[in-house]
């Protein structure tokens, strides 16, 4: 962090709170007392169980302080996970990402685990749920497609499900954080490429043509592009926490605090929407459902709590994917070209980061030390180019040797070790610009590295190549590509437990959908999607790689001598892949050529960027071409 000037600090200080562990210790209640003290409300609340998620109202991946029920109660701080308490059982459900953070976090005495894809909590109690039993739930942290899964579970046992007009939590939590206050900026047009009125009009429109009242946006992502607004409520992911309606005859009501809003935010929104407290939204959504108002919600992001607003205001709730989730993964030519422009930029940080941890010796460097390091020249870049860092896009994951082969590493100051000699450094990160929302990871060689490190690098890099040069046709899900990432792997007898590649929004979050390359995505990948390519290797216990560039769907070109034109994806991100992990005749000569390519490219596109003479030097080399 040395030499970073004043101003620098803005963001860095609240980032690397990452490394500052969710104090779930600090009173006696943690654990057994406080599964005991919620157990002891069950009778008057007349529930035999209840489900506590890692969610707040809002349904997101990242929560507020104040939400974060699931961490109080258990201890557990990852970003998936439901709590099933019943009266002499305590289950925490998450998946394969988190059952070695399971373990280290939870009191194993009170808590077992459980698998949250392939036996989740609605799974659970219909197979091992008693008889009768009544399941408490909070109808404001569950949509409605969760509760018809948990009320058919509960129907095999001649279940009831019961929700509850508190959440038992919240009166237990004595020093419950207060609820965030986040400033509202506003997303000039110039990086959001369309204005927030033209927007509103297109929505308004097709519920028109729909016959629907309104629509209930419930998805602060969404909220944030369709108004052209960017807040600060959440870890990491710029959007406020609002919700908003929007009717058919073109008018639009913004439910967001004022306290989050200046004078030129509430001038800049006053021109396109009515702005009213958030206390409000009960009220106008049933005011609009009133007469059998038909009111699109998502069932997927919407509260059950705020579909029953619906039902019992006389109004009929249209079920539907909602209307800003599609054309926000879309990005358009504005939105493409600042993701482009962001990606320079942190590549340029990229380099100076490697060129540094290159000059360090093994076994000077922490894990954190590593992370601190890298956002620091987040942060100076930002500073050279005039486009300062908003933050990290996610809490970084800086692994060496055994750490790296835990999917989700969150490194803590209790975990924290050297980086040493012969192991693989992995190091997951991203940032957040206002022109676009980064995320990349490398995993470097630190000394000499055995030949079994080398060739199952290689492995992985085949398989990311393999993605970056594929073309397919229009129609094409993210489940037709995902094999390519794994063919490699496969005929090597090996695979990895996570997605090829996510959707990622535009200084939004970087984890969005619908788009995908996983085994499970059926959506149709569409040209201006931005995605992560990052196929991996992990040994528990051993060492893990990850190799991931940003890339998007180009529009359709035809092929000299084909029959139809093809879709293809164009790499946003540039940064050098450690050379000395590849074995060279592994490659086939298209895949060489792709890798020794992509080198020149690199070089070419952030030499201009890099003015230190060792970080030039540096970049240069690391870029050499690679030979048979």
């Amino acid at each position: 962090m040395a030499g970073i000037p004043l101003t620098g600090f803005v963001s860095t200080i609240r980032v690397f709170s990452m490394f500052q562990s969710f104090d779930v210790t600090s009173t006696p209640h943690f654990g057994r007392d406080r599964v005991s003290a919620l157990r002891a409300t069950f009778d008057s609340l007349g529930i035999d169980a209840f489900l506590v998620p890692r969610a707040d109202e809002f349904n997101g991946e990242y929560v507020p302080a104040c939400s974060e029920r699931l961490a109080w109660l258990t201890g557990f701080t990852g970003s998936a996970g439901v709590a099933l308490i019943l009266r002499t059982q305590a289950i925490v459900f998450v998946d394969g990402r988190y059952v070695t953070q399971l373990g280290e976090q939870v009191d194993g005495s009170v808590f077992s685990g459980g698998d949250l894809v392939n036996e989740p909590p609605h799974v659970w109690l219909g197979a091992n749920g008693a008889k009768g039993l009544k399941l408490g739930i909070d109808p404001w942290l569950h949509s409605g497609a969760e509760v018809r899964r948990l009320e058919r579970a509960l129907a095999q046992i001649g279940g009831t499900l019961t929700f509850l007009p508190h959440n038992p939590l919240d009166r237990l939590w004595s020093d419950r954080p207060a609820e965030p206050l986040g400033t509202v900026t506003i997303q000039n047009v110039a990086q959001a490429g369309v204005l927030a009125s033209d927007k509103i009009a297109t929505i308004a429109a097709n519920l028109s043509k729909k016959e629907l009242a309104a629509v209930l946006i419930a998805d602060p992502s969404s909220v944030a592009w369709i108004f052209n607004i960017r807040g600060a409520d959440v870890p990491h992911t710029p959007h406020p926490l609002a919700r908003a309606i929007i009717l058919a005859d073109g008018r639009a009501e913004l439910f967001l605090n004022k306290r989050k809003t200046g004078i030129e935010a509430e001038a800049y929104l006053g021109q396109i929407c009515t702005q009213l407290p958030p206390s409000a939204l009960e009220e106008r959504l049933a005011a609009v459902s009133r007469d059998g108002g038909r009111v699109l919600v998502d069932p997927d992001i919407a509260s059950y709590a705020l579909v029953e607003i619906i039902r019992k205001a006389g109004g009929e709730a249209v079920e539907g994917i909602d209307p800003a989730k599609l054309p926000r993964a879309v990005k358009n030519d504005v939105e493409i070209n600042g993701s482009a422009a962001a990606h320079l930029q942190d590549g340029a940080a990229m380099v100076e980061f490697l060129c540094w941890l290159s000059q360090e010796k093994p076994g000077t460097v922490s894990e954190i030390a590593a992370a601190e390091r890298l956002e620091a020249a987040r942060a100076r870049v930002g500073q050279s180019m005039q486009n300062p860092l908003k933050d990290i896009s996610f809490d970084t994951i800086s692994g060496a040797g055994e750490h790296a082969a835990i999917m989700h590493y969150r490194v803590t100051t209790e975990t924290n070790r050297m980086i040493e000699a012969g192991e693989l450094f992995l190091i997951d990160s991203g940032a957040q610009y206002i022109n676009g929302t980064t995320d990349i990871t490398r995993t470097v060689g630190i000394g000499a590295v055995s030949e079994e490190h080398r060739r199952f690098f290689t492995l992985v890099l085949k398989g990311m190549i393999q993605i970056s040069t594929a073309r397919f046709p229009k129609g094409t899900r993210g489940c037709d590509l995902d094999p390519l990432a794994r063919i490699a792997l496969w005929r090597a007898g090996a695979d990895f437990a996570h997605g090829t590649g996510h959707g990622v929004g535009s200084y939004l979050s970087v984890h969005e959908g619908p788009q995908r390359i996983s085994r499970l995505s059926t959506q149709e990948l569409l040209p201006g999607m931005i995605l992560s390519n990052e196929p991996g290797y992990y040994r528990p216990g051993s060492f893990g790689i990850r190799i991931e560039n940003l890339i998007y769907v180009r529009g359709a070109e035809e092929i000299e001598g084909g029959d139809m034109a093809m879709l293809g994806f164009e790499t946003l991100t540039f940064c050098p892949i450690d050379r000395s992990l590849v074995i060279p005749e592994l490659l086939t000569h298209d895949e060489l050529h792709w890798f020794n390519d992509y080198h020149r490219r690199t070089r070419e596109a952030l030499m201009p960027l890099t003015h230190d003479h060792d970080v030039r030097a540096w970049l240069e080399n690391a870029t050499l071409p690679l030979e048979y």
